[in-house]
C-alpha cells in the first residue's frame, strides 16, 4: 500500500473515539493558551467593505432554482456581500462579562480554524492582487500587489477566487488529535457558505481541480516563512472560482504573474504557547494533494433527472436564514417535524446541477446518510439510509447487515432513495453513539454520515480531507434547510465511531463514519444576550 495511504488510514484510526476511551487530547483546556480567533496582518494595506446584506431582498427559495437569481456586478461592494454573507460576523452573544462571535460558516466549537482569502483581477473600486479577510472587521488585508500588466493578462475571464486554509491548533487548543478532521468539516461547510452566499449574488461557484497545495500556498503566500515568524502557520485546503465555469483558471499563468508582486503584513500569533500534536503533523504531510490532480469524475452512469426542489414553507430572504443561523445547543424533545419538511431537507441533499452548495463539489457524492428517525410525523421511528449516488444502494447493502428491510417509505417522493432499515426507538442509540449527548435523541432525527473509504482512499491520501469537505458541506446544507423549516440543527463531532459501525454490521473500512448531524426543535439559553454583528464598527455601511 501506498506509505500516505497507510499514514492517513492509520491516523484515521488513532483518531477515533472508543466507549471506553477517546482519542487522545488536552485533557482539559488551557484558558491562557485560547487562541485568538482572528487573524491579523500587521503592515498589511486594509480596505474596508460595505455592510450590505439588510438590503439584499433576494428569497432564500430563489437559491434553489438554477439561474433564479440575476449577476450582480463583481465589486467591492459585491464581493463585500460575499464575504459578509460567507464568512462574515452573524451576531455576538454575551453572557456576563464575556462576549464571543458568532459567524455565518460553521464551526466546531466555534473556533474557526478556516481563513479565507480573495485573489482577484482588478475590479471596480478594488485593485488586483491578494487579499485576506478579515471578519472581525469585515476588511481586506491586502497581501500581495502583482504587477498590473502581467496580472491581467493572467485572469481567463471575469471571475475571481476564493482561497481557504487552516490553522490547525485553534482546533488542536481543545480537541487534540481528532482537531484535523474538524478542521477539514469547517472546509466544507465554508465551501458551502461561499457557494449559498455566490448564488444570493447570480454568481457561479465550484472548487478549482487541478490545484495542489503548493501551488495554492504560494498564491495565498501562506509559503512565506518570513511573514509568519513566530505565528501559527496556515495550511492550503481549496480555490473556490467565482465566475464562468468554462474559464477557470490554471496555476502556472497567476503564479508566474504573481512574481514580481510586492507583499505586505506579518501574521498574528494567536496563543503565547503550544502544545505539539505530532499524529496532525502527520496527517497534514500524508494528505497533501500533487499539483495536477483531479477530483472531476464520472457518475457511476447518467445522473438522474430530478425535479425542481420544493419551496420552504416560510417565505424568508436568503440573508435572513444564512445570518439567523445558529448551532443547537439543546433539543426539547416533543417537536415533531411534518413529513413534507423531512422529505424537502432530504431531497436538499441530493445534487443537482446549478443547484447550491453541494454544485460546487466537482467529484460524485461519496458521502451517504444513516438517519436515526424520532419524530417525523407519518413516519416510523427507525433507523433509515438515504444513499447520494448511483449505485450507493448496493454498495451499502452488501456491506451492512443482511436482515435489513431496505423498505421504500410510504409518502417519501419516488425521486428521493430513502429507504427504511429498521422499524424501532433508537433513541438510546443514537445517544450512546454520539457520546451519550442528549442531542442526537431529543431532535426530529440526526444523522450519521457515511463515506466510501477504502475505494477513494485508493485513489490518493488527498481524497481523505475532500470526503469530509462533502461531509461539512452536507451539514450546512442541513443547517440552513432547518432554519428555512423552522426548525434548527447542529453538526456532532464526538460519536463513538465504531460503536456506528457495530450497528449497522460493518466488518472493515469500505465504509466510515465521518461526521453526524441533528436537527429538531431548539431550547434557547434565556441567559445569553444576542448582540449586532458589527455593531462595533460604528453604523459602518
Amino acid at each position: 500500500m501506498n506509505p500516505a495511504i497507510q499514514q492517513i488510514r492509520a491516523y484515521h484510526a488513532r483518531s477515533k473515539h472508543h466507549v471506553n476511551r477517546f482519542a487522545a487530547g488536552p485533557g482539559g483546556l488551557d484558558w491562557a493558551q485560547q487562541p485568538d480567533p482572528f487573524r491579523r496582518y500587521a503592515g498589511a494595506e486594509r480596505i474596508a467593505l460595505p455592510l450590505r446584506a439588510d438590503a439584499l431582498d433576494i428569497p432564500f427559495a430563489a437559491l434553489q432554482r438554477p439561474a433564479a437569481v440575476a449577476a450582480r456586478p463583481l465589486d467591492r461592494t459585491h464581493v463585500g456581500l460575499l464575504f459578509e454573507l460567507a464568512l462574515g460576523l452573524s451576531a455576538w452573544k454575551a453572557l456576563g462579562h464575556t462576549k464571543w462571535a458568532l459567524r455565518c460558516n460553521p464551526s466546531s466549537g466555534n473556533l474557526h480554524p478556516t481563513e479565507g482569502y480573495l485573489v482577484c483581477p482588478a475590479l471596480p473600486d478594488l485593485a488586483g492582487g491578494v487579499y485576506h479577510y478579515l471578519s472581525c472587521d469585515h476588511a481586506l488585508e491586502r497581501r500581495a500587489a502583482p504587477p498590473a500588466e502581467p496580472w491581467a493578462r493572467a485572469w481567463p475571464g471575469a471571475g475571481a477566487i476564493v482561497g481557504l486554509s487552516s490553522i490547525h491548533w485553534r482546533e488542536a487548543w481543545k480537541y487534540g488529535e481528532r482537531a484535523y478532521r474538524y478542521c477539514q468539516h469547517d472546509v466544507g461547510h465554508a465551501v458551502a457558505a461561499l457557494r449559498y452566499a455566490a448564488a444570493a449574488l447570480g454568481w457561479q461557484g465550484q472548487v478549482l481541480d487541478g490545484w495542489g497545495d503548493a501551488d495554492i500556498a504560494a498564491l495565498l503566500g501562506l509559503d512565506r516563512r518570513v511573514d509568519y515568524a513566530e505565528a501559527e502557520p496556515e495550511a492550503p485546503d481549496l480555490l473556490l472560482w467565482i465566475g464562468p465555469p468554462a474559464h477557470t483558471p490554471a496555476p502556472a499563468p497567476l503564479l508566474e504573474a504573481l512574481a514580481g508582486a510586492s507583499w505586505a503584513g506579518r501574521a498574528n500569533r494567536l496563543s503565547p504557547s503550544h502544545r505539539h500534536w505530532p499524529a496532525i503533523d502527520d496527517a497534514e504531510a500524508a494528505a497533501r494533494a500533487p499539483g495536477g490532480v483531479r477530483m472531476a469524475d464520472g457518475q457511476g452512469g447518467p445522473a438522474p433527472v430530478l425535479p425542481p426542489l420544493a419551496p420552504p414553507p416560510k417565505d424568508m430572504r436568503a440573508a435572513q436564514v444564512i445570518r439567523q443561523r445558529r448551532s443547537a445547543v439543546d433539543f426539547d424533545g416533543h417537536t415533531h417535524l411534518p413529513a413534507a419538511d423531512f422529505f424537502a431537507m432530504l431531497d436538499a441533499l441530493l445534487p443537482r446541477p446549478g443547484v447550491p452548495p453541494l454544485d460546487a463539489l466537482p467529484w460524485r457524492p461519496r458521502v451517504h446518510g444513516l438517519l436515526f428517525v424520532h419524530r417525523v410525523h407519518g413516519l416510523a421511528p427507525g433507523l433509515y439510509c438515504l444513499p447520494r449516488a448511483n449505485g450507493a444502494e448496493d454498495a451499502l447493502r452488501a456491506a451492512m447487515r443482511p436482515e435489513w428491510l431496505w423498505d421504500s417509505v410510504p409518502g417519501c417522493p419516488a425521486h428521493i432513495p430513502l429507504r427504511l432499515l429498521l422499524p424501532m426507538d433508537l433513541r438510546a442509540a443514537a445517544r450512546l453513539i454520539a457520546c451519550h449527548q442528549d442531542i442526537a435523541a431529543d431532535s426530529a432525527f440526526s444523522l450519521a454520515l457515511l463515506a466510501e473509504f477504502r475505494s477513494t482512499l485508493a485513489q490518493g491520501a488527498w481524497w481523505y480531507r475532500r470526503l469530509f469537505w462533502e461531509a461539512g458541506a452536507i451539514g450546512q446544507t442541513l443547517y440552513l434547510q432547518a432554519e428555512a423549516h423552522g426548525v434548527r440543527g447542529t453538526g456532532i463531532g464526538c460519536f463513538f465511531d465504531d460503536e456506528m459501525h457495530r450497528l449497522l454490521g460493518l466488518q472493515d473500512d469500505t465504509f466510515q463514519d465521518l461526521y453526524h448531524f441533528t436537527v429538531g426543535g431548539a431550547v434557547e439559553d434565556a441567559r445569553l444576550m444576542t448582540l449586532p454583528a458589527y455593531g462595533h464598527l460604528d453604523g459602518r455601511n
